[in-house]
Order: C-alpha cells, then sequence, then structure tokens
C-alpha cells in the first residue's frame, strides 16, 4: 500500500528541508534503511513541490500496514529517528487536504 501526506513547508526552512533529506539520502543512508526494516517500509520517498501558496513536501511510503509502520517510528530508538522528527516540526506547518483520484494496481 502507498500512503500519501503533503504538508506545508516553512520557505524560510526549505533549505534546512533539503540539507537534512540529502544527508539521509547520502552519508547516512545506512541509518534510514535500518529504521525502515524495522518499520516495515519497503520504500519511502518525498517530493518537494513549489506552489502559489508557497512550498510543499510530498512524503509517500510503501508499506503493509501504515499504522503499524507509523507506531514504529513513533517508538523507535535509532537516533536518526529522534532527529527527523525534530527537523520535520521544525521545517513543516499544517497538513494540506488532498483529493486522491486514482488508486490501481494489477492483481496479485
Amino acid at each position: 500500500m502507498l500512503h500519501i501526506t503533503v504538508t506545508r513547508v516553512d520557505p524560510n526552512k526549505v533549505e534546512r528541508l533539503r540539507d537534512w533529506l540529502q544527508m539521509l539520502q547520502g552519508p547516512r543512508r545506512h541509518e534510514v534503511t535500518a529504521t525502515l526494516v524495522d518499520e516495515g517500509v519497503r520504500h519511502e520517498r518525498a517530493v518537494l513541490v513549489e506552489s502559489s501558496d508557497g512550498p510543499l513536501l510530498v512524503y509517500v511510503v510503501e508499506c503493509d500496514d501504515y499504522e503499524a509502520a507509523r507506531a514504529a517510528f513513533a517508538k523507535s530508538e535509532h537516533p536518526i529517528d529522534a532527529e527527523h522528527k525534530q527537523v520535520m516540526a521544525e521545517v513543516g506547518g499544517a497538513p494540506v487536504p488532498f483529493e486522491e483520484l486514482l488508486d490501481v494496481k494489477p492483481p496479485v
């Protein structure tokens, strides 16, 4: 299952967000993949969208049980997860509601 969230990003914190996510993608990738395994997440992706209302962070998580993955993240003892929570609180804003228009996958 794919789970998508969209949140506003403080325009003054976009570089902080970019720097953090680049660090996760690069030198700390091994820490990130360890947490994904603990959470049961197969794939995680974040994209920044510049909109007329300001920057938006679109976060996509692929897993079988999103609530279980969130619970594992919430109780994680990995230092990188604590840092991730702090950075997301620092740069993020309000969630943005969106309308899902298509959800199709081939039969298993």
